[in-house]
């Protein structure tokens, strides 16, 4: 087993997240979210988008205490690569694998459509394939990515090269038009866009694909 994908009630992405790893011939397994373990042999967690307990309380903030959260901070801590995206990086927020917080998009709407969006950083395993400054599109569907952290963090983080990718026309409200960062060790990834829905030419984008091609080296 190489990729474990997590299911929560109210996932939306999983099986779009499985179809585009077998495009790159790469093994996965979806995994409740009640599980306590990951499978062996896991090389990445991705934690897809949807509406994790029907985004009560705030999004991403109950499925944080799930109880297969524990096993994938764990993970993480020891040097695993976990990418989470829309609703994931929201619970990656909220578990404190990655620095920051959403609010409600700045006009209170749920907004979907294609985003073009600026690599601001390709020094990590996710954006290898790219080159700093290029413009890529891919969709957007949220409510809640509004992105906001600190002016003491946001400074470590652009020190430290964390911010991966920025949207080229804010459509969220997000601060510095952040849309995808990283820890600081560059094992953790999180980012609003959904790279899933990017990944066939019959769509009329592959851009997404590119990105996942990032992890095959891992797995």
């Amino acid at each position: 087993m190489s990729v474990a994908i997590l299911q929560f009630l109210g996932t939306n992405c999983e099986y779009d997240m499985q179809y585009a790893f077998s495009l790159l011939h790469i093994r996965s397994q979806i995994v409740w979210h009640k599980e306590t373990t990951l499978p062996q042999n896991t090389k990445l967690v991705v934690i897809p988008g949807g509406f994790s307990y029907g985004d009560y309380l705030r999004s991403g903030a109950i499925a944080r205490f799930s109880p297969i959260m524990q096993a994938v901070i764990e993970f993480a801590q020891k040097g695993g690569y976990v990418l989470g995206i829309c609703n994931g990086f929201q619970i990656l927020l909220e578990c404190g694998l990655l620095p920051g917080a959403m609010k409600r998009n700045e006009n209170l709407h749920f907004i979907a459509k294609d985003c073009p969006l600026e690599i601001k950083n390709n020094q990590n395993i996710f954006l290898q394939f790219f080159k700093e400054g290029e413009t890529i599109t891919l969709p957007i569907a949220h409510a809640e990515g509004n992105y906001e952290v600190s002016q003491e963090e946001l400074a470590l983080m652009q020190t430290r090269g964390q911010i991966l990718l920025s949207y080229k026309q804010n459509p969220n409200g997000s601060l510095q038009n952040i849309a995808g960062i990283c820890n600081p060790q560059k094992n953790v990834f999180g980012l609003m866009p959904h790279p899933e829905r990017a990944i066939e030419e019959i769509l009329g984008n592959t851009q997404g694909l590119k990105m996942l091609k990032g992890f095959v080296g891992i797995l």
